[in-house]
């Protein structure tokens, strides 16, 4: 057997030496491609032959970041910062040549170069903050160096990637490559050759305005919600303006080290690695999805037509179906504004907006589906209405064409099954507004064909959502873990608190609306004729609170009507005594002592709902992963990613305290709280949910 090549490797090309990184997948770097570059640097600064150095990567991309899995072990030689310095101080000139992506410690290499080239396709960015992190490895003073103090708090603060366009013109990049990238770093290179190097270290910090960067970082801090490596972020690249280079990065080290160890920061790296794993689905490896090239959407409401955006923006050709021309018409208008808003907020040209509105049409028939590869429900949701649209597609489309349902509650196998050939069926539940939120569960029936499955996956990452497999149960995982959540609050409030107290409660925990004000939001009369549907099957002996019943036989049915569990003027919310005397009256009737009730018991009763239901699902095969059901909340529901999901903080809380409030659940809230299996089990051998 061949030992594996080495992960850095050098090679000429005339006088300039190249030094190439091949690390798959994502050229991270490791502590092996650190030291190999540093090692290239000795010797290509030692050959007389050598004039200038050209740093550039194998396979898709850049050095696409540090490697994550070193995060809280003992640093190994040498740092990242170490190189960074390396090539910073190189006799030589040193150009990066960027394509796919450099990121994090892939982009803190490129800052570090006297030059960089990137491809058209190239994006850069420092995402530490996303880990709950500030960049270690001179991201945050050399940065702003080169593009300025507002500009490098904007992009460390958020995250966020810029495409070689907008670095060029910020000067994040000297240059993009309108030819082959390693040639135009290579005649870059022998331009630099024997001129005055430009260390990026030694440049100043462009003028700026001090009280207006100070608001700035302020507001940042605000906006973070609690989650403390913006606010950080922002305040280590402002040092760079008042701090010798070598100070600054002594700082940013320091931070560097401080936040890896905070719970923040964990929660955050335990989300990164959930979506690496929830991308994983064992049963369709190595299984070919269709080819899906245009896409029907039944129905151009709030969802179908946000459904079709999405669709439009990856490229589909997508065909509408909207009963009536008046209909079709407001489908089209909701669907036009979405691409225009994207247009004005300078998301997208206009060209890119005429070309996504000329690839989406709206029609009246369901003929018009005839060509499509894919059509996604998005009507009523009524099992009789989807059951006849599906009977009625099935005629239509061809037999190999896929039928996904974009139900919340029902069963998609119930609605399956009015199709021929049901093993096209899949659910594809989408999150509103669809153009905007991430998350989408895919729910295979018994029947899908796992061709089926890897489309419906195939799709979903086409449309840049987060996809996680849930089986096949009412609410799927989401939604049948809030309806938990939403009745514990309600109990709550019948035990004492008051609306605003638990939303208080919860928007400090770093949700950005409490659940009152979400419930007003999505609309009381939704879930209330769901409670009606479900009145004759309920267990008498569980426990029901009438009081959002009252609120919406009084015609509250939230802030579309100017009141549900607060009352709205001119649509600020705000507390109502009339509906805190709904609660005492109900209470009163139930026989509930109302007491006060603190923020941390309203905190551990959500968490320990939430959690017990989400240990029924990893029982009953509905969730794969306690991780599914985290980045579920996290991407669906508002969950604040730095607390890391429900199950990461029950780990953290510890099973046994958990289990304790379940049990407490049980005893003084009766049938349908009992404590799931599999609590009891960790609570007895220690397990936690992130051993699996």
């Amino acid at each position: 057997m061949n030992p594996p090549s080495p992960p850095v490797t050098t090679r000429q090309s005339g006088p300039v030496c190249l030094i190439e990184i091949d690390n798959p997948p994502v050229n991270a770097s490791s502590q092996p491609v650190r030291a190999q570059i540093a090692a290239a640097l000795e010797t290509a600064n030692a050959d007389p032959a050598v004039h200038s150095i050209v740093i550039l990567c194998k396979g898709r991309t850049f050095v696409a970041g540090a490697d994550i899995t070193e995060f809280g072990k003992p640093p190994l030689s040498p740092a990242l910062g170490a190189v960074c310095n390396l090539i910073e101080a190189s006799g030589k000139p040193v150009i990066a040549a960027i394509h796919g992506t450099a990121l994090g410690g892939g982009c803190e290499i490129a800052l570090a170069c006297h030059g960089r080239v990137a491809r058209a396709d190239a994006q850069l960015g420092l995402p530490e903050v996303k880990l709950g992190l500030v960049p270690g490895a001179g991201g945050t003073q050399r940065l702003p160096r080169l593009v300025g103090i507002e500009t490098a708090l904007a992009l460390v603060s958020s995250g966020r990637m810029v495409n070689a366009d907008e670095a060029l013109r910020i000067g994040l990049v000297d240059a993009v490559a309108t030819e082959d990238l390693e040639t135009a770093a290579v005649a870059l290179a022998g331009r630099m050759a024997g001129e005055s190097l430009r260390r990026v270290s030694n440049l100043p910090v462009p003028a700026f305005d001090p009280e207006a960067v100070e608001a700035r970082v302020r507001e940042i801090e605000r906006r973070a919600r609690g989650q403390v490596s913006p606010g950080r972020a922002a305040r280590t690249v402002l040092a760079a303006a008042s701090l010798p280079f070598a100070e600054g990065l002594a700082l940013e080290r320091a931070t560097f080290t401080e936040l890896v160890a905070t719970e923040q920061s964990a929660a955050l790296r335990h989300v990164f690695f959930a979506e690496r794993a929830a991308a994983k689905i064992p049963q369709i490896a190595g299984v070919a999805p269709h080819d899906i090239r245009c896409v029907g959407v039944a129905g151009a409401g709030t969802m179908g037509s946000g459904i079709a955006a999405a669709l439009a923006e990856a490229g589909y050709r997508v065909i509408v179906v909207e009963r009536g021309v008046e209909a079709a018409s407001a489908g089209l208008g909701r669907i036009t504004a979405i691409h225009r808003r994207a247009l004005e907020a300078s998301r997208i040209t206009e060209a890119q907006c005429d070309e996504r509105l000329g690839a989406t049409r709206v029609g009246t028939e369901l003929s018009d589906f005839a060509p499509c590869d894919l059509v996604i429900e998005a009507v009523f949701d009524d099992l009789a209405v989807k059951q006849d649209l599906f009977a009625a597609l099935s005629a239509i489309i061809r037999p190999d064409a896929i039928l996904a349902t974009n139900t919340s509650y029902l069963d998609p196998e119930a609605i399956g099954s009015a199709a021929t050939h049901p093993e096209r069926v899949v659910g594809m539940h989408f999150f509103s507004p669809a153009n905007i939120m991430r998350l989408m569960e895919i729910v295979p029936t018994s029947r899908t064909a796992l061709a089926v499955l890897a489309t419906a996956f195939a799709v979903g990452k086409r449309l840049k959502k987060l996809c996680v497999l849930a089986g096949n149960c009412e609410g799927f995982i989401g939604n049948r873990i809030f309806a938990t959540y939403r009745k514990q609050c309600e109990f709550m409030v019948e035990d004492g608190a008051l609306p605003h107290e638990v939303d208080a409660a919860m928007e400090a925990f770093g949700l950005p609306m409490g659940p009152f004000a979400v419930f007003d939001l999505a609309g009381l009369d939704i879930a209330w004729a769901r409670r009606k549907r479900q009145a004759a099957s309920r267990d008498p002996a569980e426990r029901y609170v009438r009081i959002a019943d009252k609120l919406c036989e009084l015609g509250r049915f939230g802030q579309k009507t100017g009141a549900g569990w607060y009352v709205y003027d001119q649509g600020k919310r705000r507390p109502d005594a009339g509906v805190t005397s709904i609660i005492e009256a109900e209470a009163a009737i139930s026989g509930i002592a109302r007491r006060p009730i603190g923020a941390d018991e309203i905190r551990r009763r959500i968490i320990a709902a939430m959690v017990n239901e989400g240990a029924r699902l990893l029982e009953d095969g509905i969730a794969q992963r306690a991780s599914d059901i985290d980045l579920v909340f996290v991407n669906g529901y508002g969950w604040p990613a730095w607390r890391g999901g429900p199950m990461f903080q029950a780990d953290r809380m510890g099973i046994d305290v958990i289990l304790a409030e379940v049990r407490l659940m049980q005893s003084r809230d009766g049938a349908g709280w009992e404590p799931a299996r599999r609590l009891i089990d960790m609570a007895s051998t220690g397990a936690r949910f992130g051993d699996a």
